[in-house]
């Protein structure tokens, strides 16, 4: 099994804090997505579920709500506190730090759900073999996962914008390496679960529309410190940021309307049952 510290580091750091502090915002902004792979998982009342990459535990908290026995689990101490008291008084539901790469799990689950919490393992095969564990002999899973990031424009627009601006890289970046974008290929997301132990594996191109912001001001403000874009500028300080921040304000304003700034997105809702 590979290590997942770096991410385990990651998202105990300032990116988890800076996910609280926008927890509401973030689950406006994915609500069309969750809607979608809430109904292709149509959860039953008294179904037990893991909630894997649980975050803040807005799909959690859903799925208990639809009658669901739900278990959320996460990496990220500051978004497990969050969705904690989130969740508090709600009987059905119960948040953990763990690692489903590594966690232990007992065969009693029927669903594993995730709202792109799966795709930063540094073993992906292992991980859904581990997490296999948990099903029942009929037991599915259902998560949703970001295509390319061509085919993103909420993203893609700031991210060619900046990237004049970023550092060679030393050696070429490995497109599937753990990151929001790790399964964008789909014959790659079929091979992991197929050696994994799953199969009726099915890959639902979904396209939708995200609203990021009221205001280019706002969209530029939130950019700058959620998501993929925060990340590049991260490598940047001084004059560099202030330049990549002025690119990428200038790309997306074109795109502004009365309504505020909203851009497409494209995902994969991925389906499969314990083979």
């Amino acid at each position: 099994m590979a290590d997942n510290r770096e991410q385990i580091e990651y998202w105990n750091g300032d990116a988890g804090n800076t996910w609280v502090e926008a927890q509401d915002r973030l689950d406006a902004m994915l609500a069309p997505i969750s809607a979608a792979l809430l109904e292709r998982a149509a959860v039953t009342a008294g179904e037990r579920v893991v909630d894997v990459g649980c975050g803040c535990g807005d799909t959690s908290i859903e799925l208990a709500r639809r009658g669901a026995h739900v278990w959320g689990i996460d990496i990220s101490e500051p978004m497990l506190a969050r969705a904690n008291e989130r969740g508090s008084g709600i009987k059905n539901l119960a948040f953990s730090h763990k690692d489903a790469a590594t966690a232990d799990f007992t065969p009693d689950h029927t669903l594993l759900f995730s709202r792109f919490g799966v795709m930063f393992f540094a073993d992906p095969p292992a991980a859904f073999q581990n997490m296999r564990s948990a099903l029942t002999a009929d037991g599915r899973l259902a998560f949703v996962c970001w295509q390319a990031p061509r085919e993103n424009p909420w993203v893609a627009i700031a991210g060619r914008a900046v990237q004049p601006f970023l550092p060679e890289p030393e050696v070429e970046p490995d497109p599937k390496a753990p990151g929001p974008f790790a399964f964008a290929d789909a014959d790659y997301v079929r091979g992991i679960l197929d050696a994994a132990g799953y199969g009726a594996i099915e890959l639902e191109p979904f396209r939708t529309t995200l609203h990021l912001a009221d205001s280019l001001d706002d969209a530029i403000a939130f950019q700058g410190k959620v998501g993929p874009l925060s990340r590049a500028l991260a490598d940047l300080e001084g004059q560099q940021r202030a330049d990549a921040l002025a690119a990428a304000r200038e790309a997306l304003a074109g795109h502004v309307t009365d309504n505020g700034l909203d851009l497409g997105a494209a995902c994969w809702i991925v389906t499969a049952r314990r083979d």
